[in-house]
């Protein structure tokens, strides 16, 4: 297959990221606060010591995804991730809307939304109106396109030590509980539980696309696929060895919730981390985890910028339309103009959302199902490479195949149908938009066509 894409090595993206690093980058995009607002309505959809199970079978069930996105970033090593493996198995149109959906309703979303909930808290240290509300988060996500356009350094070194903080608040919510523990202040129904019933199925469904957001992200680690150093198999330790570490982080901390409030008071509470530390710590315990909120919001930003710069330069660079987006900065290491065009969309939104209230379930809403509708086609891309490309080098191939790939499609497509019948009218504002991306993805094929060779 011959490529007509620029060749100088200077402007590509190189191997400079050991496993280690890698590990904690792909953390920090997985791990988020946003299990602090899950909590509430898994414990209200699963009672019991089901909560416990629920989020053990998500972290598990999200390791067999994984592994199928394992073998493709292993295969295909490339900065767009998804985009590639799309591409190369459903043709270029495919690939460019899931760049369409990553820029427009995933990436940049949620970019917006974190500024919005950073701007939030801020607001509860900082009294500010809302003109100055909007103005924090804007500049939050002036600063952080500024700090990634840098150096690549700067932006992972970030990220690295933003997560450490995070994994810090977390340990405080669990040192909340334990404190409570030993002083006897612990809810009755924890230290004497009842037997809880079987949750239905909607119950279960529910909570489950609650506990896929939060354990969300491993599928975004991809687009490191070209950068981390230790062969190839280094990406195998990164993703899986991420949502290992983050289904333990998880069940402390969702058990440390459970413990210091009861299930009750975890199902109704909006803030329970506050209320937990606060308990334990007084006015000092809610203040830490105002703060632990603003910097994971921060480092979600971060992180999400990190990886939707890159989907957006793998796909702009096939799109002579977007071609002056699709250049890597050799010097810097970042995919600069592609920062820029992410930062400045995610602003536009951001001014967008000052006029309309959209709060975090809003946004599960609108994001989920698209989310659920790339992942069914991942799956499906893999059976099919595996197919077009049986001479490609696979250091790491899904186990078990094809049992992996196909039951996750099979609980992605039901996640998808669940998410568009007992979610909000956001679903289908997210449909929407990503038919906007198929009518103006269509329209540039017509008026002029890509030359995207790996689609050939």
């Amino acid at each position: 297959m011959s490529d007509d894409r620029a060749t100088d090595p200077a402007d590509a993206p190189r191997r400079h990221l050991g496993v280690a690093h890698a590990t904690i980058l792909a953390l920090g995009m997985i791990m988020t606060t946003d299990t602090l607002k899950t909590a509430p309505t898994v414990a209200l959809n699963i009672g019991g010591w089901h909560f416990y199970g629920m989020w053990v079978l998500g972290g598990l069930l999200s390791m067999i995804g994984a592994m199928v996105y394992v073998e493709m970033a292993t295969a295909f090593p490339d900065p767009g991730g998804d985009y590639n493996f799309l591409t190369k198995a459903y043709g270029r149109e495919v690939g460019l809307l899931f760049a369409w959906s990553r820029f427009s309703i995933m990436h940049t979303g949620w970019i917006a939304l974190m500024a919005f909930m950073f701007a939030d808290y801020a607001a509860a240290l900082i009294p500010m109106n809302p003109f100055g509300h909007t103005l924090f988060a804007l500049a939050t996500v002036g600063a952080l396109v500024g700090l990634n356009l840098m150096h690549v350094k700067t932006g992972f070194i970030t990220q690295a030590a933003l997560v450490g903080l995070v994994a810090l608040g977390f340990v405080s919510v669990v040192a909340a509980a334990v404190k409570l523990g030993v002083e006897g202040h612990l809810p009755a129904a924890v230290v004497a539980p009842t037997p809880a019933a079987l949750p239905t199925v909607k119950q279960m469904s529910v909570a489950l696309i609650y506990i896929f957001l939060a354990y969300g992200g491993w599928s975004d680690a991809a687009t490191l696929s070209a950068e981390v150093r230790s062969d190839r198999r280094g990406m195998f330790v990164t993703i899986i060895g991420s949502l290992a570490a983050l289904m333990v982080i998880y069940l402390a901390l969702n058990g440390a919730m459970l413990a210091g409030l009861g299930l009750n008071g975890l199902a109704h509470s909006t803030a329970p981390a506050a209320d937990l530390t606060g308990r334990a710590f007084g006015d000092a315990g809610k203040t830490l985890i105002v703060l632990v909120v603003g910097v994971s919001a921060i480092a979600s930003i971060n992180s999400t910028l990190i990886i939707g710069a890159r989907t957006t330069y793998a796909a702009a660079r096939d799109l002579p339309v977007l071609a002056f987006i699709g250049r890597w900065d050799g010097k810097r290491g970042v995919p600069a103009r592609a920062v820029l065009a992410e930062g400045g969309f995610a602003m536009i939104l951001v001014i967008a959302g000052a006029f309309a209230a959209s709060g975090f379930s809003a946004m599960v809403d609108y994001m989920t199902p698209v989310y659920w509708l790339f992942i069914m086609a991942s799956m499906g891309a893999l059976m099919i490479l595996r197919r077009r490309f049986p001479g490609a080098a696979r250091p790491v191939k899904t186990p078990l195949y094809p049992l992996f790939p196909v039951s996750f499609l099979l609980i992605a497509a039901y996640m998808f149908v669940s998410s568009l019948f007992d979610l909000g009218v956001g679903a289908l504002y997210g449909a929407g938009v990503l038919a906007i991306g198929a009518v103006l993805i269509a329209v540039a094929r017509v008026l002029r066509p890509t030359r995207l060779a790996a689609a050939e």
